[in-house]
């Protein structure tokens, strides 16, 4: 790999706005919210599905060059190998308005499964969204069934075809100006626009048609940042991933680039392997090929590639490809590797009852979207507006919740309030804890968070007491916290908000502690829907889920809940991490210290009870 850059002193991601001025600026049918860096379509039918997608900035044209007419509705782009932030999300949202709903088609890694999921209870709470579903794309086979079997598999390029083929409409612009007639162009409006449900079943389904393996020389760079170790001259990986992954294997000697091409596709295609046979594949099925650049590969070599691809397919496996893409659809910076993805849209057809011709005009239809192949050219736009805009103004929607709950806003403000500086005392064993088990910024997190939502109460913005609006502010000061514990609290107050005004709505506008312990219960479990963390994994949700049980259980028992809280942050210092970073760093092991998220959650429950205490 080449360490060696064009911008080598800037910082990583200051390149991300850069491209995107620039990429929207040379394509005037695309917006670009720059403030939160989301890519969407200007002329957004709202009476069709919205298919959003996104994630880390550095597999350009990932994410933003499928945005257009018949493809994406918008992209939100977040930092380099890094998820976009709930707001980015949101923002994407409310730039593509609908009708019918929402979709969220994202790679299946913790931060984007955390943050999207976020965003998809944010829309629902504030009714952003008539309906919203958030689907993973899960197709790496690498790490097989017994890895990755309770995250489940990572997302990699297959992710293109899924998106293509359950795209709800096929449409090119209405009203499109050409200055040189001075006369306006209606184009045919779209031929096909599929319900809401029908969109997320096919999405479902073709995801789960999906295989894909990656193969790279070597890691790529990122500018700005430490170089990884190079792998030796003799040596290549099998299962690199797109973030600059170890890979699951390492072959040694160097193989022939047909022995490696070989051992690609028997771990996608061998009905006989049991960690990786996910996908079926039988003579005459409608089968899509996929070969991605990971960016350092040439197109000669990528091209020859797919070539042996196609031949080994035919020979050993009897697979004639319906659809074959090559090239760079979802790169990896300057990775010189490549991956191998297979779409079985027989199968796919198949779950959802319908003719695999149909996926394959849905596959096959025009789009505007820059980076899709074989597409036609985009129509002259008239500007709508600029093909920049500095930011979209989000008002926030109007409450009409009809049984509000209200405090006497000096109760409500001890306890919050008490809480909050329970957490920023206890923020120097927080980040010494993180320093040893993660990354060191769960402290400053936890402090910062507190802090914003301190400084809400100082501003005095609900003096009228209402547990509703303050809420919905505090899940505002959770957006900016970002990390895996943000998504989570986020999604957790979310859901919490609307168990809450539901719960409150079948009870004639009473609220009880009962009523607050049952309305956690469920923003628990819709929180599970997004992590596979679980109790006993060494995580915030050690002392969430016990905590939430024991208030449910106890009819509202508030304290007794907090003392199930403090048993199990305690406990977690005797607890192997099964998530995050701590989970593969050696000095953590053995280290009887408890885990920072799950202490600082205890912090600021702690602190609740004892603003009660003293009322």
């Amino acid at each position: 790999m080449s360490d060696k850059h064009f911008f080598p002193e800037t910082a990583a991601n200051t390149l991300v706005p850069k491209y995107l001025r620039a990429f929207t600026a040379a394509n005037p049918h695309l917006g670009l919210i720059e403030s939160e860096r989301v890519v969407y379509e200007k002329g957004h039918d709202r009476g069709a599905v919205s298919v959003i997608s996104g994630g880390g900035s550095g597999h350009e044209p990932g994410w933003s060059g499928y945005v257009g007419a018949g493809a994406l509705a918008a992209a939100a782009c977040g930092d380099i190998f890094a998820s976009p932030s709930t707001k980015q999300i949101l923002a994407a949202i409310r730039a593509t308005p609908s009708d019918e709903g929402h979709i969220l088609m994202i790679t299946n890694y913790t931060g984007d499964k955390l943050h999207f999921g976020l965003a998809a209870e944010r829309a629902k709470a504030d009714g952003t969204c008539k309906n919203i579903a958030v689907v993973p794309l899960t197709d790496d086979v690498s790490l097989g069934r017994s890895k990755s079997a309770v995250v489940g598999r990572r997302g990699m390029p297959g992710h293109i075809i899924r998106e293509f083929c359950s795209h709800p409409y096929h449409r090119v612009p209405l009203g499109v100006t050409d200055k040189r007639k001075a006369a306006k162009i209606a184009s045919a409006a779209a031929h096909k626009k599929y319900p809401f449900d029908r969109c997320v079943k096919l999405a479902q389904a073709v995801n789960a048609e999906v295989v894909s393996i990656g193969s790279a020389l070597d890691h790529c760079h990122v500018p700005g940042r430490a170089k990884h170790e190079t792998l030796p001259s003799d040596v290549l990986v099998v299962g690199a991933g797109i973030h600059n992954e170890p890979g699951a294997q390492r072959l040694s000697p160097f193989p022939p680039v047909e022995d490696l091409v070989s051992h690609c596709l028997k771990l996608l295609c061998d009905p006989n392997d049991p960690e990786r046979s996910f996908v079926d594949f039988h003579d005459n099925d409608s089968v899509v090929l996929l070969i991605n650049n990971y960016g350092g590969v040439s197109n000669l070599e990528l091209g020859a590639l797919t070539d042996e691809a196609m031949v080994q397919l035919s020979r050993t496996w009897s697979i004639k490809p319906a659809r074959v893409l090559s090239g760079s659809f979802e790169t990896s910076l300057n990775g010189p590797g490549f991956s191998i993805s297979l779409c079985n849209l027989t199968n796919a057809a198949n779950a959802v009852s319908a003719p695999v011709k149909e996926l394959l005009e849905l596959f096959d239809m025009k789009t505007d979207a820059v980076h899709w192949p074989n597409v036609s050219s985009p129509e002259a736009y008239e500007a709508q507006d600029d093909a920049t805009t500095s930011h979209i103004e989000h008002r926030s929607p109007e409450l009409t919740y009809e049984n509000d709950i209200k405090l006497a806003h000096s109760l409500l403000d001890s306890v919050i309030r008490t809480a909050c500086l329970a957490a920023i005392a206890a923020e120097p064993n927080l980040t010494k804890w993180d320093m040893i088990m993660g990354d060191g910024d769960c402290g400053e997190a936890v402090q910062g968070v507190s802090e914003d939502i301190i400084a809400i109460l100082d501003r005095g913005e609900n003096k009228e007491g209402s547990i509703m609006k303050f809420l919905l502010a505090t899940t505002d000061a959770v957006d900016n916290m970002g990390g895996s514990l943000g998504a989570i609290l986020g999604i957790l107050l979310s859901a919490f908000t609307s168990a809450l005004q539901n719960a409150v709505k079948s009870n004639n506008g009473q609220c009880t502690s009962s009523t607050y312990a049952q309305a956690l219960a469920r923003a628990v479990e819709t929180l599970k829907k997004y992590t596979g963390a679980r109790e006993g994994d060494r995580t915030v949700m050690d002392v969430m889920i016990p905590f939430a049980a024991a208030f449910a259980q106890t009819g509202g028992d508030f304290a007794a809940a907090v003392r199930v809280a403090h048993e199990k942050a305690e406990g977690t210092r005797h607890l192997k991490a099964k998530f995050g970073r701590a989970s593969y760093v050696a000095e953590a092991q053995g280290q009887a210290i408890p885990d920072p998220g799950a202490w600082a959650f205890y912090e600021w429950v702690a602190g609740m009870q004892r603003a009660i205490e003293q009322q």
